[in-house]
């Protein structure tokens, strides 16, 4: 009897090799590598011989202008959950959503399924890590004991197809979580990535051919990334990202890849006793109380996807007592305040180099637009001379490396969202006489680089 072929698999990049090293040569990832059964005949699960090749048959070609019935997204009823998913969910399709442990997925994804029960639709969510019973106290807490959701706990994926060929027609199913299922035409552990790839693949299949809305839990990583190979993320047609910070009580459901609906579009809920309620007004969290008194804070107009957010960035200047001083940053992009100081320093002699600088994003919102460069640079030259700014005024541009403020995009949303919550003054990059917004309720003080910004701000205008 030939014995079985063995391959070694890197659990962070999911390359192959054919025996075992302390380093991936691909990733560079240490003590990676797994030890895993040879893959046979692909994701299905069908075996092959060495050497031997089976003559494919041949696929029907359609036509570009043909008409398919199109089957209307489930609108859930839950409206940030419907807007980052573009709309509702797409039938036959699949979605990733990741998050830290305890972040709240599944508390939403249930809510999501008990809503969709109370619509009228057949809703299934299978659970890999709580048993049937712990599902039924976590619904009996949100106060969804009374919607008809199926709920099984199952980790044997082969059981949970035909699960669902069985219940057909299914509407929407939550697989809680991928690292926890397995199939038995795959030699590996559950979670590893042989299993993780392989039960994602006939999920997605399920999915295409039955035309049910697949819903798939992924673990995240220490760096934030969902668990297992990247190619995961490239098979799905949805990846959410719920996103949060333990020391505050909002949640922000993030959209990086979608095949029906816009990129970076955020929804925002509050978590309570009764599990995540829905916040329409983002800005008005985020921003907070303001009372103008307090140096270094500014009021950034920000867009998420297709969403106007303001959200309150504050810095604070301080002597260094170390040889190197410090920056810390909460929810921004240390690259962007490193470039941002480097240019108040060597364009505008202001003296950033031997302070500690300490830059924070209120609420918990992460930013890395680009636009916030003109915001915190603001709030450096404030804390830096003990300064507050008008409490009636916001900022946007991008700061280039010779010291210029560059326009940025969608500057009327932005506008129109700071004049919404009563801002009276907006401080922007020069706009040109095409793209200037023909009315935003707003006085617009245009600045073509730092040197007029520190010139506004010293005037106290």
């Amino acid at each position: 009897m030939a014995r079985a072929q063995k391959r070694f698999v890197c659990q962070k990049c999911s390359t192959v090799f054919s025996k075992w090293g302390g380093q991936c040569e691909s990733c560079g990832e240490w003590n990676s590598l797994s030890e895993e059964g040879a893959e046979t005949g692909g994701v299905g699960g069908r075996p092959t011989r060495p050497g031997k090749t089976t003559k494919g048959r041949a696929i029907p070609l359609m036509a570009m202008d043909g008409k398919s019935p199109e089957r209307p997204r489930l609108v859930t009823g839950i409206a940030e959950f419907d807007r980052v998913c573009g709309g509702g969910l797409v039938p036959g399709s699949a979605l990733l959503v990741g998050g830290d442990p305890g972040i709240g997925k599944s508390t939403l994804l249930l809510q999501v399924m008990a809503a969709l029960a109370r619509g009228g639709k057949k809703a299934i969510y299978i659970s890999g890590e709580e048993a049937i019973e712990q599902l039924r106290m976590g619904a009996r807490r949100l106060d969804l004991a009374d919607a008809d959701v199926g709920l099984a706990a199952e980790t044997h994926l082969p059981d949970i197809i035909a699960t669902l060929e069985a219940e057909q027609p299914v509407d929407a199913v939550v697989i809680d979580s991928i690292q926890t299922m397995w199939s038995d035409a795959i030699d590996s552990a559950p979670g590893s990535v042989s299993q993780v790839r392989g039960c994602s693949q006939d999920l997605i299949r399920v999915a295409k051919g039955s035309g049910v809305a697949v819903i798939i839990v992924g673990h995240v990583t220490k760096d934030g990334q969902i668990a297992g190979p990247r190619v995961m993320e490239h098979m799905v047609d949805t990846v959410l990202y719920f996103e949060g910070e333990r020391g505050h009580h909002f949640r922000i459901l993030r959209a990086v890849k979608n095949r029906f609906g816009p990129t970076n579009e955020i929804g925002v809920f509050d978590m309570g006793e009764k599990g995540l309620g829905e916040v329409p007004n983002p800005s008005a969290l985020f921003i907070g109380d303001r009372t103008g008194d307090s140096s270094g804070t500014t009021i950034f107009a920000g867009i998420e996807g297709t969403r106007p957010v303001l959200v309150e960035i504050q810095t604070l200047v301080s002597d260094s007592a170390l040889g190197t001083p410090r920056r810390a940053v909460v929810g921004g992009d240390t690259g962007r305040l490193s470039m941002v100081l480097a240019v108040l320093d060597t364009r505008c002699g202001l003296s950033l180099s031997g302070q500690d600088v300490y830059l924070n994003v209120a609420g918990g919102l992460r930013i890395t637009e680009p636009a916030a460069d003109l915001a915190v640079a603001a709030s450096l030259i404030s804390s830096l001379q003990g300064k507050a700014l008008p409490e009636n005024s916001v900022f946007f541009g991008e700061i280039s490396l010779s010291g210029a403020v560059r326009p940025v995009n969608q500057m009327e949303p932005r506008l129109k969202e700071a004049a919404k919550l009563g801002f009276t003054r907006a401080i922007v990059p020069k706009i040109p006489e095409r793209q200037k917004p023909s009315d935003c309720g707003l006085e617009l003080i245009e600045v073509p680089d730092l040197a007029a910004l520190i010139a506004h701000l010293t005037a106290g205008v």
